[in-house]
């Protein structure tokens, strides 16, 4: 008997041992305590209609691991070819389809890339915002990407819309490699610790980045829209910041807007351990109907308003190796699951939006604004043209 406990203690303390060090390398004590915390999930009032505001972002990357400029035309190609397609069937409670926002990265920029994916949103399936990946980069450096990036693509291809007052280009972020305002504990992606500031400075207006999970640059803040306060001498300055609230003035330089993050409720590592739920989608990582379920309970809304729930999951989707996930079966049943359990009119309405139209709608929720949240989507923010200017 005492020989079958000790190797009952052995194995229990080898998983022990196993799952730690899982959990070490995966970064997960870094936001662990937070969903461990969260206390902020409210239930929406009695008899009220739930709206699921859905968005999917893209961490769009043509030149993906240098290849062959073939390789990269058939990429954005099969994007232009097959989401049409996909989309063709499905229909929110507006009566729109699906809409996919591309983050384009600044350093891969070809004008017919943008041209294929601007014919995609004149379509109204698509939106393009702003991507970059830059290392040891200055203050001055940044600026001149960015100022010169969004004014090309708001003049050549109208794909973003411009400040009336002032005429400056308007725009939303996705930082590469994941580390926003110089986050990376080693330093590396980024090199600017004031990054906030200058985003807001440059046009930006919202930061679609999170979560970052299991990468170290995921912040101990989790699963909320709230505002960052960059400061010049410390980096990762959105770590933690102030809840978007229904009423309140907004505080700080640039909102967040978080995707779901926590745990699988059906996919466990050995049968035991659940798996990191970081609303990456992709073949590895499917949107199954479980997991589309978890993105949902998760609650992620403007304090005050909790019946309007932000789902938003990104991907990288110029990837062979996902784009039958994202543009075939499994992407065809998420919407379709989408559709028939949010939107029966009743108890739920599924909106598609785009980056620009979620932000629109916490917006619109942060000044007291109420009702069907779908006529708030040019609340702020207005849809570009894709229209050139030099036409």
């Amino acid at each position: 008997m005492n020989s079958v406990f000790l190797i009952f203690v052995v194995l229990l303390a080898t998983a022990f041992l196993v799952v730690f060090r899982d959990i070490r390398k995966k970064n997960v004590f870094i936001w662990l305590g937070s969903y461990f915390k969260q206390d902020w999930r409210s239930d929406a009032p009695k008899g009220a209609t739930k709206h699921l505001l859905f968005c999917f972002v893209d961490h769009y990357e043509p030149m993906w691991q240098k290849p062959s400029y073939y390789v990269e035309c058939a990429r954005v190609a099969r994007w232009r070819q097959d989401y049409p397609k996909l989309c063709e069937h499905h229909r929110d409670a507006d009566g729109r389809q699906p809409i996919h926002t591309f983050f384009f990265p600044e350093e891969e920029y070809r004008p017919e890339h943008l041209n294929a994916l601007v014919e995609l949103c004149r379509m109204g399936l698509g939106e393009i915002e702003i991507h970059l990946h830059h290392d040891k980069d200055t203050e001055a450096g940044l600026r001149e990407k960015l100022s010169r990036f969004t004014n090309l693509l708001a003049k050549d291809h109208g794909a973003l819309p411009r400040d009336p007052a002032t005429g400056q280009p308007r725009w939303s972020f996705i930082h590469g490699n994941w580390a926003l305002d110089n986050s990376h504990p080693d330093g590396f992606g980024c090199g600017v610790a004031n990054e906030l500031v200058i985003l807001r400075e440059e046009g930006c207006y919202a930061d679609f980045t999170l979560p970052a999970a299991p990468d170290p640059c995921q912040t101990t803040t989790i699963n909320q829209i709230y505002y960052a306060t960059g400061h010049p001498h410390r980096s990762k300055s959105h770590d933690t910041g102030v809840r978007v609230k229904v009423g309140a003035a907004p505080v700080g330089d640039l909102m967040l807007i978080q995707g779901p993050l926590g745990f699988m409720s059906s996919s466990r590592k050995f049968g035991i351990v659940p798996r990191i739920e970081n609303a990456d989608v992709r073949t590895s990582s499917p949107p199954t109907i479980s997991r589309v379920d978890d993105w949902v309970n998760t609650g992620i809304h403007v304090e005050g308003r909790p019946e309007w729930v932000f789902v938003k999951v990104h991907t990288h989707g110029t990837q062979e190796r996902d784009m039958d996930t994202l543009l075939g079966a499994p992407m065809d049943q998420a919407f379709t699951h989408l559709e028939s359990r949010y939107n029966d009119g009743t108890n739920w309405k599924l909106h598609y939006v785009s980056a620009r139209e979620m932000y629109n709608i916490a917006k619109a929720a942060e000044a007291g604004l109420t009702g069907d949240p779908g006529i708030y989507r040019d609340h702020v923010i207005q849809r570009p043209s894709y229209v050139p200017e030099t036409t």
